[in-house]
């Protein structure tokens, strides 16, 4: 009975901590980091193992608070509000923080929900999911695996071919034209 008493403060304590405060102490940023290099290394994919993590102090300097709110403490951009919700142009979305290729214009599409939404990642190298169990709820988090940037969250109720709708935040986004 005891054991599970604590579990459930703990289980509070982290709810608490999840909507109270987004910065995690730097001990658990490195087990994060640690643990995002060692499953994608098992898995085949060397891209995050071969970047260096910059510290936050120079994502804060490099981003706008805005961006910095999405792309390093998860946060959301409201819906609708988005500059590249309805985009129609040619080109490629890129990571706003680090450049990595995202997103084809060739797979966006409207889904209705406010926020840019494709049916595929540029490449399959270039995004990785992560289950992500944030607000009493259970989705699939979309990183960029160049940077580790929180992009937005995938669906499984997309267009065909695949089905797929991955809900991403403008401001997480650039975008390059077609030349």
């Amino acid at each position: 009975m005891r054991n599970l008493s604590i579990i459930i403060l703990i289980i509070i304590a982290i709810s608490i901590w999840e909507t109270v405060d987004k910065t995690p102490p730097e001990g658990l940023k490195a087990m994060v980091a640690d643990s995002l290099i060692q499953n994608d290394t098992e898995k085949g994919n060397t891209s995050m193992s071969d970047k260096s993590f910059s510290c936050e102090e120079d994502w804060k300097s490099k981003l706008t608070p805005e961006q910095y709110s999405v792309l390093r403490e998860k946060g959301t951009e409201r819906a609708f509000t988005g500059k590249y919700t309805y985009n129609k142009e040619s080109g490629i979305y890129k990571c706003a923080a680090c450049g990595n290729e995202l997103f084809s214009s060739e797979t966006k599409y409207d889904s209705g929900s406010g926020w840019p939404s494709f049916w595929n990642a540029y490449k399959s190298e270039s995004v990785i999911e992560r289950t992500d169990n944030s607000h009493f709820m259970t989705r699939t988090e979309i990183i960029c695996s160049k940077c580790g940037s929180h992009l937005g969250h995938l669906f499984d109720d997309g267009p065909n071919p695949s089905g797929m709708r991955y809900c991403i935040n403008s401001i997480a986004l650039d975008f390059e034209p077609k030349k």
